[in-house]
């Protein structure tokens, strides 16, 4: 018999194994999500998501702040106005198209500077360029009437008025965020505070807290109290609107804002409960149409403009940009007693609609300090804004007797002698009838009258001088000789292109002695004028 048990047996399946059914159900399958759940992302995807904005922000941001850069100032922002002095500090006039005079922050109290802060930013020493919470509380503040303030920094308001422009975009918001915060890195808070008070807009023209306070209350910037520097920070966000003389009706609303401001200020710690219940609201001074080259004023300004650069003391690019104070020889009691003279003797006198003799009659003229050659007042004309030409530096008018002094020191310098060969001294001997020919006058008869057409014969030249007699004179300068006159005047300080004549042809009876320059009389230094430039931010 074979034995089996040498054969290789069948695996028998493990004990409790069975055979899979191949239609036997499998497991059953984890359900999905339908309906609005499908909409609803997992909190893997949430937290990828939220990874990716942060990523595009911070590399947002990164670019940003690499790609913008700080800009040169606007053209608006660094204009300002000259500012024309008398000899004793007083303001003459300002000119520019931009009323701005830029002060350093230590002109400007302190009161002024902590007004603004409060009105604006009270956090603004502690904080950084941006403060989002600032943007909150002053959005919960305007909602809930607590009082309105901005939600910008002051670096940002800064940033804003000196190097970007005033539109509402989305670009101008960017560009004004990584600017302030490059700002904040590269200048101190005190540095952006002074540019700030000095590039913002308070109404009435005034750029700048040291205009503002001239357009206001009609002092400096370093005289500003808390209540007014209070006001003047109220302005801030409302300029025309906030203006009580103009807007009587916004009175309450403006006090309101006031009260805020000053609040602020005892908050801070910068005014004391005491000093804040003293406090009244400080009316300010009425608005005025502007005028500041009116009267005299413009045709002092051009004068001296003219003198600046054609003596080459500033140049005129410079000039016209702006931010000079400029102090004149002009004394005020003088000059508003000259004019005054001018006006009672002579031209409230005239009747140029009824009396033909007076039409075209206009007056000019200057007071010069002998001791030091300086011009002390001036009379240009009955007013700048209605005849343009200054009277008194004009070249078309004949200075007449101011010039006879020139002549008869030419003589006595030259030596001169008359026609018959005498000495010309006080005591010479002359003829002095009106209407006399001149002799040895080159061309046609020259014959000038005497003032009142009068005869005075024979006469010295000491009286001739006394009564400023024409014939004399005429006859003394030809004795002299027109190019020693202009030499004479020239040496004593008269432009180097002063005319010998008016004209190659015999003149008319007034026509001799030759028109001033058109420049400020100069005999010796100190000059007319001093400039200095202001602080330019």
């Amino acid at each position: 018999m074979h034995d089996m048990s040498d054969e290789p047996q069948p695996q028998q399946p493990e004990k409790g194994w069975a055979p899979r059914d191949p239609q036997a159900a499998g497991a059953p399958k984890k359900r999905g999500r339908t309906g609005w759940r499908r909409l609803v992302p997992t909190w893997r995807m949430a937290l990828g998501g939220l990874l990716i904005a942060a990523a595009v922000v911070v590399g947002g941001f990164f670019l940003g702040y690499h790609l913008v850069q700080i800009p040169a100032a606007n053209a608006l922002a660094t204009q300002q106005a000259n500012v024309y002095l008398y000899a004793d500090g007083t303001v003459i006039a300002r000119d520019g198209e931009v009323n701005r005079e830029n002060v350093t922050l230590s002109q400007i109290s302190e009161d002024a500077q902590h007004a603004v802060l409060a009105a604006e930013d009270r956090d603004f020493y502690t904080e950084s360029a941006i403060d989002p919470q600032a943007m909150v509380r002053a959005a919960w503040n305007t909602a809930t009437g607590k009082g309105r303030q901005s939600g910008s920094t002051i670096t940002q308001q800064y940033v804003k008025n000196y190097y970007l422009r005033q539109e509402q975009t989305v670009t101008r918001k960017v560009k004004e965020f990584f600017i302030s915060i490059k700002l904040d890195r590269e200048q101190t808070k005190d540095q952006i505070l002074e540019g700030y008070l000095n590039t913002s807009f308070f109404g009435r023209g005034a750029y700048g807290i040291q205009s503002a306070a001239h357009a206001y209350y009609g002092i400096d910037a370093a005289e500003l109290d808390a209540g007014r520097a209070a006001y003047l920070a109220a302005l801030v966000n409302a300029p025309s609107q906030y203006d009580v003389i103009t807007h009587p009706e916004n009175r309450d609303t403006v006090e309101h804002r006031w009260n805020y401001v000053l609040d602020g200020m005892v908050d801070e710690g910068w005014l004391s409960d005491a000093e804040r219940a003293g406090l009244k609201f400080p009316m300010p001074q009425k608005t005025t149409i502007s005028t500041s080259l009116s009267g005299q004023r413009g045709y002092i300004v051009n004068i001296v403009k003219n003198h600046l650069v054609q003596n080459d003391i500033v140049d005129e690019a410079a000039l016209g940009t702006g931010g000079y104070r400029i102090t004149t020889t002009l004394q005020k009691d003088k000059q508003d007693a000259f004019v005054d003279a001018v006006n009672d003797n002579l031209m409230d006198r005239l009747d140029q609609e009824n009396r033909e003799a007076d039409t075209y009659v206009r007056a000019g003229g200057a007071s010069v300090d002998v001791k030091t050659g300086k011009v002390v007042a001036m009379y240009n004309g009955i007013d700048y804004v209605k005849q343009y030409t200054p009277n008194a530096t004009r070249r078309d008018f004949q200075v007449g007797s101011s010039f006879k002094p020139f002549v008869f020191a030419a003589a006595v310098d030259s030596g001169s002698r008359t026609q018959d060969g005498r000495p010309i001294t006080p005591n010479t001997i002359y003829d002095g009838n009106s209407e006399r020919p001149v002799q040895g006058w080159p061309g046609a008869r020259y014959a000038p009258e005497n003032e009142d057409h009068r005869d005075y014969g024979d006469i010295t030249v000491r009286e001739a001088t006394d009564k400023s007699v024409n014939a004399v004179y005429a006859q003394m300068a030809t004795d002299v000789g027109p190019d020693t006159v202009r030499e004479t005047a020239v040496a004593l300080g008269l432009s180097k292109d002063t005319p010998a004549s008016t004209t190659p042809d015999p003149p008319s009876p007034s026509a001799w002695p030759p028109p001033a320059s058109s420049t400020w009389p100069r005999p010796t230094p100190p000059s007319p004028t001093t400039a200095s430039t202001a602080t330019t931010r």
